[in-house]
Formats: C-alpha cells, structure tokens, sequence
C-alpha cells in the first residue's frame, strides 16, 4: 500500500460513522455533500442486511444525509452476487428480512425449503425457533451454509440485540458446519464494493468506527484505513490491536477537509 497515491475513492462504514440509529453524527452530512461536491467516487457500506438501498437511504435522509440508492452497498446485496457468481439461477432457504430476499429474488435465485441449494442467514429483528430449527436440518441435508456477516450483536434503542453472527453460532454447534460469511471483515465485501464504483484499492480510503471488521477487512483488501471513534472502538483500545488505521480522527467531521487534501497530496500516518 503506498501511501503517496492520490485518494480519488471513498468507502465508509455507516452507524457510528454517519449515523447512530436513524439520527446523524457530527460531520455525517457535511462529508457526504463534499463528496459529491468534489465528484469523488463512494459508496457507503454495511453489515446490516435487513435493509434495502432504498430503505437505508430514506433513513439516511431522516438525519439529514442525501445519498443515492446506487452508492449503498449493503451486506444482502454482496451476498446475493456472490451467490449469483458461485451459482447462477440457485435456490436458498432464506432467515432474514426484505434486504436479503429481495437483492437474492433480484438475482435470479428461488426462495425454498426443500433441498435448496444453500441456507442463507441473515439479520432479523424475529428470528424464529422453527425458521432455526428447519436451517439446521436443510444443513444436515448437505444445504451449503452462508451467513450475511458474522457481527455477533446490534444496536437498539434499548442496548445490544443477538445478531447474525450468534445465531449462526447456534446453527453450527447444532450441525458442526461453519458458515462462510459475506460481510465486513471478509475483503470481499470490499473487493465487490471497490468493483461497482471502478476503484483501485490503492487510490481507495475505507472509514469505519470498529477495528475487528472496518479496519482489518481495509487493510486485508489494501485500503488506507481512517478509524473514527463515534462506534464501537474506543482510542485506549486502538493499541491492543496487533494491526493500525493509517489514521485515526475524532469523528467524521475531521474527515471532511481531507477529501480535498488527500485528491492532491499524501495521506502519511498521523
């Protein structure tokens, strides 16, 4: 990674670096409007796969933030393509909400529960016991097993929620078999989202709150790396890491003068 190139290409992380919930962080709308002043290249991603593009960008809008639907890349969409690649035209038994059912209906595959090719977990705010239980035999079965991204909690209003990663958890101590998990911190979700917008890693920032899944799948997939600490990471935890951002910036509002700094010059380590 060569940290002289020009940054023409921006991707981020969303809650807890543009938005927490559905309200937006400091600097969150400010650094979106001066991408798309600048004309730069971007695309907002997430592990969350409950959503559609069109969902998340009128949430996004509540706060304030205007983005188009095309420049959000979501954990369900990365999924279905995968899935799209490695078998065109397949059948899933399906664990999640419109965001995963719709980006896989867009590709082509059909949703059932009998001998599918794959059972494809993924986030739900109502996992159901029988919905598991049913996942757990197709896999037995010989189903191929994939999970959405593998973050074991999320944010609520009201504190933490069992995510994607656990339940996964419970359907492979019952079944023994490992899913193969899409989202942050696997470089493919980054390497497809660095495809749709035409970007070289090398000239290409990721931005994220958290250094298990921002951070480390930036740097798997050779991106210079800038850790915000409005998420998951906090500063006295950054060093206990055995990997670093390239840089680290209070929130995303210190991010914005440098998206016209770093188009002409050097982005060193802090």
């Amino acid at each position: 990674m060569t940290d002289s190139l020009p940054v023409d290409c921006w991707l981020t992380d969303m809650d807890g670096v543009l938005v927490h919930e559905e309200r937006a962080l400091p600097g969150g709308a400010e650094f979106i409007a001066e991408l798309q002043e600048s004309g730069v290249r971007f695309q907002l991603l997430t592990n969350n796969s409950i959503y559609t593009p069109r969902d998340l960008r009128a949430r996004l809008a509540t706060g304030g933030i205007e983005v188009p639907e095309e420049a959000i890349w979501t954990s369900a969409l990365a999924t279905a393509q995968f899935l799209a690649d490695q078998r065109a035209g397949g059948s899933a038994y399906v664990i999640g909400e419109a965001g995963l059912t719709n980006a896989l209906h867009d590709v082509g595959y059909v949703m059932t529960d009998r001998a599918p090719d794959y059972v494809v977990l993924g986030e739900t705010r109502t996992y159901s016991f029988e919905a598991i239980t049913r996942a757990i035999r197709l896999v037995e079965d010989g189903a191929r097993f994939i999970a959405t991204n593998p973050d074991p909690t999320g944010p609520s209003a009201h504190g933490p929620l069992p995510a994607t990663g656990s339940v996964a958890a419970l359907i492979t101590r019952a079944t023994g078999v490992d899913p193969y998990f899409i989202g942050k911190p696997n470089p493919l979700m980054m390497r497809s989202a660095l495809n749709r917008i035409d970007a070289h890693s090398e000239h290409t920032v990721m931005i994220g709150d958290r250094m298990d899944t921002d951070i480390i799948s930036g740097l798997e997939a050779g991106l210079r790396t800038i850790l915000v600490l409005t998420g998951s990471t906090s500063a006295d935890r950054v060093e206990r890491f055995p990997f670093r951002p390239t840089r680290v910036c209070d929130s995303i509002a210190d991010v914005v003068p440098l998206i016209r700094e770093f188009a002409r010059s050097d982005m060193g380590p802090e």
